[in-house]
């Protein structure tokens, strides 16, 4: 009984000091979540301006994709061809996962949700190209031989654009270049600190751009130089905002996710503590009444 008494003791123990560090992490994920919070809202009206003034031009001009652009020097992107939609023959995925665990089911949804779409929007792995944030997202398809034409691991906690700058840039040249027809962002959105939600999102050809949308700007733009150049140079910054706001977006997700998982695992290490201590108190309680039954026999057998 002694030694159950000791084992016990040595459980309750071990179990507190997996609180304790469990209850530390998700402070620490909690303080991340609130700054990358912050970071994505702003991010958020940088974006959302960027959209006003694209979509102002946009529509302002009403774009002739037909004609090629004077005023591109040998080497640039068009900024028609963002706008451009064709026959889809290959498919772009960028795939952003974390690098490291302890956030539940977050890795494990984006790519449970990214393989279902995969597996039933293509008939081989020909038909599209993968990119990949985050060390498992990019170790699960790795594993499976999937065609991975860019990986990116290691960004920081609350992410830079020159973080991402490169990722950024080749998604798009691929695109222009025909390497792929048309490019989604596979990721978690961040709902709130408790859910978050699966989204697989357009981001190229930018389509997303309605010319009724300009109604909403009541604003006259003096331009300088011609809307065309303009554009040209806008529009490839407007595409880049929405794949980094993506980053962004599943960063958010990510630290809520941790902050939770680490929160449900405090709460289990707690319920786990009660049990055992629960559990040490019958034993002992066993223990002090088979003593005091034996001194009881004892003195009796004595008389």
């Amino acid at each position: 009984m002694g030694e159950s008494l000791i084992e016990i003791k040595r459980k309750i123990a071990s179990t507190k000091k997996t609180s304790h560090i469990t209850s530390a992490m998700q402070m620490v994920s909690g303080a991340k979540l609130n700054r990358s919070e912050t970071a994505a809202r702003g991010y958020q009206l940088y974006a959302s301006k960027v959209r006003e003034v694209v979509t102002h031009l946009a529509a302002s001009q009403l774009l002739n994709l037909e004609n090629d652009n004077p005023w591109l020097e040998e080497g640039e992107i068009d900024a028609h061809d963002l706008l451009k939609s064709r026959d889809v023959k290959k498919t772009g995925y960028i795939v952003i996962t974390a690098d490291k665990g302890l956030a539940g089911g977050y890795n494990s949804s984006v790519i449970k949700q990214t393989l279902s779409i995969l597996l039933g929007d293509h008939q081989d792995e020909s038909e599209y190209v993968l990119m990949t944030v985050g060390r498992h997202g990019r170790d699960f398809f790795k594993k499976r031989g999937a065609n991975i034409a860019y990986e990116l691991t290691g960004i920081s906690d609350q992410p830079t654009y020159k973080e991402v700058s490169t990722l950024v840039d080749m998604a798009i040249q691929m695109y222009v270049e025909g390497i792929y027809d048309e490019l989604y962002v596979c990721y978690n959105h961040h709902v709130n600190s408790l859910s978050s939600q699966f989204r697989a999102e357009k981001m190229l050809p930018v389509t997303d751009l309605e010319i009724e949308e300009v109604k909403e700007y009541n604003q006259e733009y003096i331009l300088e130089p011609s809307e065309d150049e303009i554009l040209d140079q806008l529009l490839p910054q407007y595409a880049a905002s929405l794949i980094f706001g993506a980053v962004l977006d599943a960063k958010t997700a990510e630290h809520a996710a941790r902050m939770t998982a680490m929160k449900s695992a405090t709460d289990n290490a707690s319920n786990i503590i009660d049990e055992l201590s629960l559990k040490y108190n019958h034993a002992r309680q066993a223990a002090i009444t088979q003593e005091i039954t034996e001194i009881v026999g004892g003195t009796a057998a004595l008389e």
